[in-house]
């Protein structure tokens, strides 16, 4: 079963909302997430949707420190007539985070080998059990999985729609 990345950041950042070990700082409201950033993030809980990014970051690019993934959550800054130059994001930020992450016991800092944090057993299982749950679908049922794969095929009046097919027309 294939869950897209974004998916997979929303369903972790849904479940970290309800951990008592992901909590956002009292300067989360007011901070920006880099330098390259006029304003901060819109979204009330961008602190969960941060942490979800990093730990799957940490999954994919392992062992990983804070410089690397600084640059990763960097951007482009506006100055005005002048060329636009790559900023880093925000230290604090993902050393939070981070630290959050290694409480739970999802990531865990690397002893041999490059140095850095990598994800642990614990935050594989976390990962594969919002990928098993899959994409929302109706998939429980024969019928259900049934209109779900022949939508997908063009053939709408198979799975009881009233709407014509592209051959129909």
């Amino acid at each position: 079963m294939t869950v897209t990345a974004s998916e997979l950041i929303e369903k972790a950042a849904a479940q970290m909302k309800e951990m008592e070990e992901f909590r956002p700082p009292e300067w989360a409201s007011i901070v920006k997430t880099g330098v390259h950033k006029e304003r901060p993030p819109l979204q009330k809980d961008w602190w969960y949707h941060r942490s979800a990014a990093v730990l799957c970051s940490v999954r994919r690019l392992g062992p990983i420190g804070v410089s690397k993934l600084r640059t990763k959550y960097g951007g482009k800054k506006n100055r005005g007539m002048k060329s636009e130059h790559h900023y880093r994001g925000s230290g604090s930020i993902i050393r939070h985070v981070l630290q959050q992450l290694e409480k739970a016991e999802f990531i865990k800092q690397n002893e041999e080998g490059r140095k850095g944090r990598k994800i642990t057993p614990k935050g594989l299982k976390f990962l594969a059990s919002l990928v098993k749950n899959g994409s929302g679908r109706d998939k429980t049922t024969k019928a259900g999985r049934a209109a779900v794969t022949s939508a997908g095929r063009g053939t709408a009046k198979a799975a009881g729609s009233d709407s014509k097919s592209k051959d129909d027309k």
